[in-house]
Formats: C-alpha cells, structure tokens, sequence
C-alpha cells in the first residue's frame, strides 16, 4: 500500500519539488490537485511523469470540483465531461494512472435514473479515452453529501458495467454520509462488498481517500485533522490489511502534507500492522 498526499507537500515549490519533498517524507504517492483548474500544461506534465519514475512516487489526479453530469443544463454536462477528459489527458502524460473525480448531484431526481444518466455519460468519456489511447482509470468517488450521486453500491455497479472505471473509495466520506460504517465490522463488510462485485483485482488495485470528517446529518460539512475526528482510522487500516489489500491511500486532512501530518502517521501505522 502506497501513502501519499492530496496536493503538493507544505512549502513545496511546483509539482516536481513537490514530488522531491514526497520522497524525502518517505511517503510514496502524491495526487495533483485539478480541484479549481487544471494547471499543468502538456510540457510540464512530460517533465512531472519523468520526475515521478526517478522518485518512485505514484500519481493520481483529482478533477475539477466543477462537474455535475446530472446537470439539468446540457451545456453544464458537456463542460464537465470535458474538464474530467481534459484532466485524463494531462494526467496520462503526468504518469498518472487514476483519476478521481465527484460525479454530480442527484438534483431531486431518482437515484435509478440518475445512475443510468451518470452512466451514460461516462462510457461517452471512456469512448473517447479509448479513441485517443489514454490509458487511465476513471475513480468517481465515495460522496460525502446525501445530495451526492456516489453510494458505494452505486460505484461498485457502474464498475461492473462500465470498462476502465474502478471507485475511488473517501472512506471519510462514507462515515460521514451514514453516520456509521466506522468499525473494523464495518470496515471489513464494504472491502467484502468490493470483492464480490470486482474480485481480487478490486484489492489488489484500491485507490482511496482517508482524513478526519466533521458532518451532520446531512452528511459531510468539512475534513478535520484524523485526531480532531471520531474516525477510526486504525480500525479501517487493520481492514485493509487483513484483506491484504494493495494500491493506494492518498490523505486529505488539512495537515496531510506537512511533516508529522496525517499522511505520515497513516504509513507509520501500517508498518506497525506490516509486522503483526
């Protein structure tokens, strides 16, 4: 399991000093931040992918917050499918091998037809990825708002039905939007859920978000430091490694890149695991 950080590290110059800091942290992974726009030009991108081999650091990248494939609006769809594929393009070329992305809101609709519309529009993407051979998988994400399109159940379903989409899996975000699910039982019965539905290589190939998460009962409000937080964090590390589970975890708490942050004490808890 790979640890790495939402964003560059504190203090981190650009992207490819960010990646030099992830080493020098001895954590692993980094996901480029494309939440309010996406940055990196295709150059840059060339270089960050070189950086990120010589580093032995994974990438992924989160889209623009901006997307909502349920937009009443058709103009609103056709720009977010374009902020999601424009954000697969540069992170292809970045080195990244996952991209992360909200998919929309439920807009007072059925979550039935919602899901079939959300669908849609993604093997519409997907097409195209394969078109321009960017090799990548597509993670929508756990949401942590009950307005959200991105149930677990939803996402395994769409994985299973729509090549080249795996979910990327804010269990932060699941706590927060069921008030539950905060256990090692609990942990350990969404993990079997992904098993069942996507078999070994839904283990073997996670891609996850983990912080502290402060919500009510409309679900996530903010994230939190993990110990400003009622998440269980080590209960749901015990999971995953009990499940030997591999990819990676990847921490947004608001401490998450600096030193002695979060992201650090994620990895340092599970070497503890790693000997158990």
């Amino acid at each position: 399991m790979r640890f790495g950080t939402a964003g560059i590290p504190f203090n981190a110059l650009n992207t490819i000093d960010g990646i030099k800091k992830i080493k020098s942290m001895n954590l692993d992974a980094m996901e480029l931040e494309f939440v309010y726009g996406i940055y990196l030009k295709r150059e840059e991108a060339i270089n960050v992918k070189k950086e990120a081999g010589k580093q032995n650091v994974s990438l992924s990248v989160h889209a623009p917050y901006f997307i909502n494939l349920n937009s009443n609006e058709r103009a609103k769809i056709e720009a977010s499918k374009k902020r999601i594929l424009q954000s697969a393009k540069i992170g292809f070329l970045a080195g990244a091998k996952n991209i992360v992305f909200h998919p929309g809101f439920y807009m007072k609709e059925k979550s039935e037809i919602v899901y079939q519309k959300v669908k849609d529009e993604i093997k519409e993407i997907v097409k195209e990825m394969k078109d321009e051979n960017i090799n990548v998988i597509l993670r929508p994400e756990t949401a942590g708002k009950k307005s959200q399109f991105g149930t677990i159940e939803k996402l395994l379903k769409l994985s299973t039905e729509v090549e080249n989409v795996m979910p990327c899996i804010d269990f932060a975000h699941l706590h927060a939007r069921t008030e539950k699910i905060n256990t090692y039982e609990e942990f350990s019965q969404i993990l079997s859920l992904v098993e069942k539905n996507l078999g070994k290589e839904g283990i073997k190939n996670m891609h996850n978000h983990v912080s502290g998460i402060n919500y009510n009962k409309n679900g996530e409000r903010n994230h939190l430091n993990l110990k400003e937080s009622d998440f269980n964090y080590k209960a749901l590390l015990k999971a995953l490694k009990e499940f030997n589970a591999n990819g990676t975890v990847i921490c947004e708490s608001p401490n998450n890149g600096i030193i002695g942050g979060d992201t650090q004490l994620l990895k340092k808890e599970w070497k503890k695991l790693a000997f158990v």
